[in-house]
């Protein structure tokens, strides 16, 4: 789909917050946003501006999309996830029901489905887990054989277990400190669940090296990699530049994308994962448009 079509399968409406909940160390919220709920995909985010009349912040903050409800007693609602680590962040897990947010979304590219029913293994960190239970969903619909796996620092951190296993073939459940489930990383099992399950996809979600990971261990066990991005997006529409990373195109050459626009879900083999140091991606040498040595 061009970036045309998809902008004109995008919305701007004035949410409610009908309800808000605790879960681990996260808030749940469901807005409502029939247009949004209308459109939108697994694997797509939304915008929400932060902050009212006198006190909004310049940027909007990008949340996954955790499910949707295209109607209801109110209409189409929307359903994220939100970790409050800043003061953006802060400010939208202390909304209380009837409480209006400015949201703009669908947003950015979905997640490919199968076109005939295969096993799939579908990879979550924290609260990255959160688009993909409606994407298990969808996958079980096609008739797939849909297991997860859950990581987090620590049980407090993780999300969905209780979801996923009631929407999963099979689920798998590690933390770093071995205060949930299996002590290790969420790449830890998946070797074992991919020859086990046959599984020909990986879909991940989560921060950037766990992606990395996955997406080496995936393509070592005869499976493609298809992941989420968590890059930072100051607008989300493709304006700012701000969430570039280097991606090898068709043609076998690295270009600089918009994670917001381009992506967020990218087949995880194309991604130059060796460009990301310290969190952030560096423009490498071979990138088309890449600085030269000696200037101009």
């Amino acid at each position: 789909m061009s970036e045309r079509a998809m902008r004109a399968r995008v919305t701007q409406e004035v949410a409610e917050v009908i309800a808000t909940r605790r879960v681990g160390a996260y808030q749940h919220l469901t807005l409502v946003a029939p247009g949004v709920a209308e459109l939108a995909r697994p694997g797509q985010f939304v915008a929400l501006a932060v902050g009212d009349a006198t006190s909004g912040n310049l940027l909007r903050r990008s949340f996954s999309i955790h499910k949707v409800s295209p109607s209801g007693t109110y209409g189409g609602t929307v359903d994220i996830v939100v970790s409050a680590v800043g003061v953006g962040t802060r400010w939208i897990v202390d909304r209380v029901p009837h409480d209006t947010i400015d949201v703009v979304g669908p947003l950015g590219k979905a997640f490919p489905l199968p076109t005939e029913p295969v096993a799939c293994v579908l990879v979550g960190g924290g609260y990255g887990s959160a688009p993909l239970f409606w994407l298990a969903g969808e996958l079980r619909a096609r008739g797939c054989h849909v297991e997860m796996v859950l990581g987090a620092a620590s049980e407090d951190r993780l999300f969905g277990v209780v979801e996923a296993r009631r929407s999963c073939d099979g689920v798998t459940v590690t933390t770093d400190d071995g205060s949930a489930g299996q002590q290790g990383w969420v790449s830890d099992p998946l070797p074992e669940i991919i020859d086990r399950t046959g599984a020909s996809v990986v879909y991940a979600c989560g921060p950037m090296g766990m992606l990395e990971s996955v997406t080496r261990v995936a393509q070592a066990h005869g499976a493609v990699a298809q992941v989420a991005v968590e890059e930072s997006m100051a607008c989300g529409v493709g304006v700012c530049m701000t969430c570039v990373m280097p991606v090898v195109g068709s043609d076998g050459r690295t270009r600089m994308v918009r994670s917001c626009v381009e992506g967020p879900v990218f087949r995880g083999d194309c991604v130059r994962w060796d460009a990301f140091e310290g969190g952030h991606a560096r423009v490498p040498d071979d990138a088309v448009g890449a600085p030269k040595v000696g200037g101009h």
